[in-house]
């Protein structure tokens, strides 16, 4: 009996949560510089819109939102699982430093290697974001296993420090073009975001979302103490290296495309586990619906609230999410 409520409320929160994404999408569509009736927007994503916005909704707003989407489902999965396999609340993609070694890496191919084609930058946005990961992981290893996960979260905050100064010296010594370009993708834009973005994006997702589905009960295991969890069978530093590189390919990706979008894997994690409680199977696809809305939510502040000037995403999540995390350090005083 028990058992059948919280699957009836697991899939009425998953209803309302897409329902409300397609709500935003929409409202991403309408509006802008030049508005467009909601009919409109409804009749064309249906293939049947006026060729007078056709342009308009599918070259320029509509890849736009769905690849802001993609990247709040990222960021949120990668923040789930490092709260998850930490057991800590404050642990996310940009506190831990994945965010910062995914964002130099791709700063450095920008800036340095101009004709690299973007389809391929989720790869050197994961080798960053897998450089990082390894020396956390390396510097908080003891006695055969990871340390205190505080440990790992100061380490995680030491290697953002040393990925912002490479990212600072690149941006000082490339040329101006591709510095401006950086420093705008530096800043968690969406800005003049195309297909070319959201296809080499959308199986890095898919494939890495149905795998978490996949592994739900073994990522519940790190809810138990380690003596527990071993005693059920699961080899808890493998799993947590391999949970950790399934972090690492859902951030890197993220970032590759949008920048530095702050906090949402900090949020999104927090709020799924308030709506739907600790269970992986559902708490997944919750925080990944709850980190694209987010986005798409943030990216529409930005276009439209401050028009005819546009401000990143990553600046709005960043003004939600920083008092945010200061509530977090504030239950948690012994960090």
């Amino acid at each position: 009996m028990i058992s059948s409520i919280i699957k009836k409320r697991a899939i009425t929160l998953i209803l309302i949560l897409l329902l409300l994404n397609v709500g935003v999408l929409v409202l991403n569509v309408m509006l802008g510089d030049r508005s467009i009736p909601p009919g409109e927007v409804l009749r064309s994503l249906m293939g049947r819109g006026d060729q007078e916005y056709h342009f308009t909704i599918h070259q320029l707003r509509l890849p736009r939102v769905l690849t802001g989407f993609l990247v709040g489902c990222g960021l949120a999965l990668a923040g789930t699982i490092l709260q998850v396999i930490t057991r800590n609340p404050l642990a996310s993609p940009g506190v831990i430093g994945l965010n910062s070694g995914a964002a130099a890496a791709v700063v450095a191919v920008m800036v340095l290697v101009p004709t690299f084609p973007m389809r391929h930058m989720p790869w050197i946005a994961f080798v960053g974001a897998f450089i990082a990961a390894t020396v956390i992981y390396g510097l908080s290893w003891r006695k055969g296993e990871a340390s205190s996960t505080v440990r790992m979260l100061l380490i995680g905050v030491g290697i953002s420090a040393m990925a912002g100064a490479l990212i600072t010296y690149l941006l000082t010594v490339g040329k101006i073009f591709r510095v401006s370009q950086a420093s705008v993708w530096m800043a968690g834009s969406l800005y003049g975001r195309t297909w070319e973005h959201f296809w080499p994006l959308l199986p890095w997702m898919l494939l890495l979302f149905l795998l978490l589905i996949w592994m739900s009960r073994r990522l519940d295991m790190f809810l138990l103490d380690v003596q527990s969890a071993t005693g059920l069978g699961l080899r808890v530093e493998t799993m947590r290296v391999l949970f950790l590189l399934m972090s690492v390919g859902l951030a890197g990706s993220a970032v590759s495309m949008a920048g530095t979008i702050g906090f949402v894997g900090l949020m999104a994690p927090h709020m799924a586990k308030h709506l739907a409680g600790s269970r992986s199977l559902v708490r997944l696809p919750i925080a990944a619906l709850l980190g694209g809305l987010i986005v798409m939510l943030a990216d529409l502040a930005g276009r439209t609230c401050f028009a005819p000037y546009e401000i990143p995403a990553g600046l709005i999540t960043a003004i939600i999410g920083a008092p945010y995390m200061m509530y977090l350090l504030l239950r948690r005083r012994e960090i």
